[in-house]
């Protein structure tokens, strides 16, 4: 349980990391947008504030995760995580459908002007901030597995390639092709959508105790090598925050005395956690009956 709390607090640089980079990168594209005449680069510092909010989301949730168990929560509040991802996956879709819908009026009514070239600096120096500090949360995430700073990360990658996309509408609209820029802060709009239903999809999946079949069936099978093991009646997985939880039913000789039933679950958990990194697995035990099985 420390070393859970250790890893989150480890997880807040990213997530301070992303808030401080995204704020800083809000008021500068929405100023220059306003004074460059580009709607492109207004809908990306629009999909920087939704950042702000997506970010703040998830240093809450990282916070409340590491609170301890109580009476109400016996299992610890590891989902607060989930719940985080799942709020800024509310924000981000409004918007990202709120900066399609201006895009597609500007564009409808060809009210569009050529941007100023600083725009497109500006979105371009962009872009390599935030490739910067994708890298840095993407290995921040795998260390401490977190999957809200994953989440994160992800978001940090696809405002890096939303940039580059404005960077390029700005440079077209300077050749003439002034439709580019709308054209392109609608494809931002779908970006920030489609980032959305990535992560409200993974935390739903999560919230609803969804689990990889293929890797259970995968530690089924080897849990059935294991001696003394006759059958394994049945696993399920379910995932709190980082933590993957495992509920195992074993079948094993009748014969067998309680100290070495119990050290074939030591054994078994022991295994779990050196191949899959799982400490939380409980193993239920029940007689192995050959006219049964």
């Amino acid at each position: 349980m420390n070393h859970y709390n250790e890893n989150v607090k480890t997880g807040d640089k990213g997530a301070w990391l992303s808030i401080i980079a995204y704020i800083f990168l809000a008021v500068i594209k929405l100023f220059i947008a306003s004074v460059g005449n580009s709607e492109g680069l207004r809908a990306d510092g629009l999909n920087n504030f939704t950042d702000i909010i997506t970010s703040v989301a998830v240093l809450v949730g990282l916070k409340i995760a590491r609170k301890p168990a109580d009476s109400i929560h016996r299992y610890g509040h590891y989902r607060a995580e989930s719940i985080a991802s799942l709020f800024a996956a509310f924000v981000m879709v409004f918007i990202g459908l709120q900066v399609i819908f201006t895009a597609s009026q500007s564009l409808y009514t060809s009210d569009y002007e050529q941007p100023g070239m600083l725009t497109a600096w500006v979105a371009i120096f962009a872009a390599f901030i935030m490739l910067g500090v994708f890298s840095y949360n993407l290995k921040l995430s795998k260390k401490v597995g977190s999957s809200a700073l994953y989440a994160a990360a992800m978001d940090n990658r696809s405002d890096a390639f939303v940039s580059i996309g404005v960077f390029i509408g700005i440079i077209g609209a300077q050749f003439g092709l002034f439709w580019l820029d709308p054209i392109v802060a609608i494809l931002v709009g779908f970006i920030i959508c489609k980032t959305a239903w990535d992560i409200f999809k993974d935390s739903t999946e999560t919230l609803t105790d969804g689990f990889d079949h293929e890797k259970l069936d995968e530690m089924k099978e080897e849990i059935r090598t294991f001696e003394n093991v006759q059958e394994v009646n049945d696993i399920k997985g379910r995932i709190h925050g980082n933590q993957e939880l495992l509920d195992i039913t074993i079948l094993v000789e009748p014969t067998l005395n309680v100290t070495d039933s119990h050290a074939i679950t030591e054994h078994i958990e022991d295994y779990l956690y050196q191949k899959y990194g799982i400490n939380h697995a409980l193993i239920h035990i029940e007689p192995y009956d050959i006219n049964k099985n």
